[in-house]
């Protein structure tokens, strides 16, 4: 079934021919799946959040960095990265769902994902980027939700196929 924060496991992208440094730069870009996802650059993300700040754990099955200063691009900003099972991503100031989407070029999502998602929008990486396509789909992401006031999450996010198929699952049979 769903794991994580929104929903569904969350895997991030990050820097794939450049190690990651202890600077806040890498971040945002991961965010933005560039490049798509895999598992050392996931890691190397982590341990370089690690370097920078210690992690707020209050948020279930998530950690929250606040780096120590600011980053961004195309007018959005962020002073922390959010790590959710196997993700990272970063906390926009605002709700910027409608921006990051039309930005992005990023689509309405068919789902709430079980009311957890206020506003969410995604687009799925092209199929000659998606990292391990028999298990599932990447995408970027922007998300609202009461449980993050005044930001918007934006993410690369890995969804495995069945829990894609489970949450299709469910919205199906509460349309009446």
């Amino acid at each position: 079934m769903l794991r994580t924060l929104f929903a569904a496991p969350i895997l991030w992208g990050a820097l794939l021919a450049t190690p990651v440094s202890a600077s806040a730069d890498p971040f945002y870009d991961a965010a933005l799946c560039k490049p798509p996802y895999t598992t050392d650059t996931a890691t190397a993300l982590y341990e370089a959040a690690e370097k920078l700040a210690k992690p707020d754990g209050s948020m279930l099955g998530a950690y929250v960095y606040k780096l120590p200063r600011a980053l961004g691009q195309d007018g959005f900003r962020s002073s922390e990265v959010i790590f959710a099972g196997t993700a990272v991503g970063v906390l926009i100031e605002g709700l910027q769902a409608d921006a990051l989407a039309e930005r992005y070029r990023l689509t309405k999502e068919r789902s709430t994902l079980l009311g957890t998602a206020t506003k969410g929008y995604s687009r799925a990486l092209p199929q000659d980027q998606q990292p391990q396509p028999d298990l599932g789909i990447v995408s970027i992401v922007a998300r609202e939700s009461p449980s993050l006031p005044g930001k918007t999450l934006l993410m690369c996010e890995f969804v495995l196929k069945a829990d894609q198929e489970a949450l299709d699952r469910y919205e199906k049979s509460r349309t009446p």
